[in-house]
């Protein structure tokens, strides 16, 4: 018998599906007796899991490491349990772990350090201790030697996705996973693709990956997600991908697949990629209900972008225009920004982020201005249509988006109460910015034109 821990996430023992104690448990379906236990949905786990090791006589204790709370807490339990189970066998795996095994083996309450994504590694790896073998020079394990000093063999092949088993959510409390977020009132998460192509400085994927990105299909995606909406009643997901729009003519796919099922969901992306992508895969994604994107800004210079090896085309220009760009189709961007960053050795960062407050400024100023000019132009609007003459433009009278973007000016945004002041003062920027583009490339032309029209009358 052996037990898959997931340590205590957050302060908020927000439950999130433990996907990477689902992917080891895939794995082990009618090979070994096992246990998956949340720490997120226990009071006291020490008890919880000193219990289980008792009543179930097992031997065999893996954890999931993540920094931050995961590592405080799986840190004191397994020294904990250690003591009262000396023979228990104790394996950690995890991002933590895979990037700072020899500090986890310094504890004699750690056994076995799994590094990178460990699906197939610990499968293999418990075969041998069961069978009375030596673990020690399999591909991603680290371990400590006959005079105590951590040792690690290098990381094993990537298991590829599309060849791993579905989860087996028999195995945890579905029913407790399920939560309302602005995606929708039942959202639950999802991993279809490991790793990234790109190699960030900063990115502990990379040691993970190496760069490699390998996905499920969008067909084997799309139906993972029909199953845990007819299944268990989830009408939103979130992808908890590194990066799962690498690929455009997948995401086509899987968008065209899911629609029928009505759901929001959410993704990871490069600014820099999602920019390559087609008008018509953005509306393809937003009428399939893709709500917001999680973007890697980092930064707002050039110069500190280059130092992070983001690689690409990555620029805080492209920024900007990733922004906008989401605005129109109505998905939420939302960007990151790196701390911390080493210090530059010019003061050209500064300089180059006071230019894009510059410009977004004047942008402001612009549209400000510029929405001055529309009221006139909407009471134009107006008497034209009072006047209705046989030549004017049908499409100037009835544009009715025109009108919409005009009155989101000067009416106050639904929910804009429950919004901060900066966040408020930002979903007004974007309707000024759109408002003036339209103005700008379709109804002043027409207005133009119905001028023309009636000078001749």
């Amino acid at each position: 018998m052996l037990i898959l821990y997931n340590p205590v996430s957050s302060a908020s023992r927000k439950p999130v599906l433990p996907m990477s104690l689902l992917a080891l448990g895939a794995l082990l379906e009618g090979e070994e007796d096992y246990a998956i236990v949340d720490g997120n949905l226990l009071a006291d786990p020490l008890a919880e899991l000193d219990r289980r090791i008792r009543e179930t006589g097992a031997d065999l204790l893996g954890m999931t490491v993540m920094p931050g709370p995961q590592l405080a807490q799986a840190t004191d339990l397994s020294k904990a349990l250690k003591a009262k189970h000396p023979d228990l066998t104790i394996v950690w795996g995890g991002y933590f772990p895979t990037q700072h095994w020899e500090v986890a083996l310094r504890s004699p309450a750690i056994d076995y350090v799994v590094r990178g994504h460990g699906e197939l590694v610990f499968r293999d790896l418990v075969r041998k201790l069961r069978a009375g073998e030596d673990p020690r020079r399999m591909a991603g394990v680290a371990f400590r030697d006959a005079a105590g000093i951590p040792r690690s063999n290098d990381l094993a092949p990537i298991p590829h996705p599309d060849q791993q088993p579905d989860f087996p959510y028999q195995r945890v409390e579905m029913a407790r996973y399920p939560r309302k977020t602005f995606l929708g009132n039942r959202t639950i998460a999802h991993h279809s693709s490991y790793g990234c192509p790109f190699t960030c400085s900063f990115c502990a994927v990379v040691n993970m990956v190496g760069g490699r990105w390998l996905a499920q299909s969008a067909e084997r995606t799309a139906a993972v997600t029909e199953h845990l909406v007819h299944t268990y009643g989830v009408d939103a997901v979130e992808f908890y991908d590194n990066n799962f729009f690498t690929h455009e003519a997948r995401v086509r796919e899987f968008a065209e697949r899911i629609m029928p099922l009505g759901i929001g969901w959410w993704g990871e992306a490069r600014i820099d990629t999602m920019l390559k992508y087609a008008d018509s895969t953005w509306a393809l994604m937003r009428d399939s209900g893709l709500r917001m994107v999680f973007l890697g800004a980092e930064s707002g210079s050039d110069e500190t972008l280059a130092r992070m090896n983001k690689g690409g085309t990555a620029s805080a220009a492209k920024t900007l225009e990733i922004a906008d760009k989401m605005a129109r189709y109505g998905i939420v961007a939302t960007l990151t920004q790196a701390a911390a960053n080493p210090k530059p050795e010019s003061n050209r960062d500064e300089l180059e982020v006071a230019e894009l407050k510059t410009q977004r400024s004047d942008l402001v100023t612009e549209a400000a201005r510029t929405a001055a000019d529309l009221r006139k132009a909407r009471l134009e609007l107006q008497r034209v249509e009072g006047l209705q003459p046989a030549e004017i433009p049908p499409n100037l009278v009835s544009d009715t988006k025109f009108r919409t973007l005009l009155e989101g000016l000067h009416q106050e945004p639904s929910g804009l109460t429950s919004l901060s002041a900066e966040a408020a003062a930002q979903l007004m920027d974007r309707r000024l910015v759109e408002t003036v583009r339209y103005s700008e490339g379709v109804y002043q032309p027409r207005l133009q034109q119905t001028a023309k029209i009636l000078a001749r009358e």
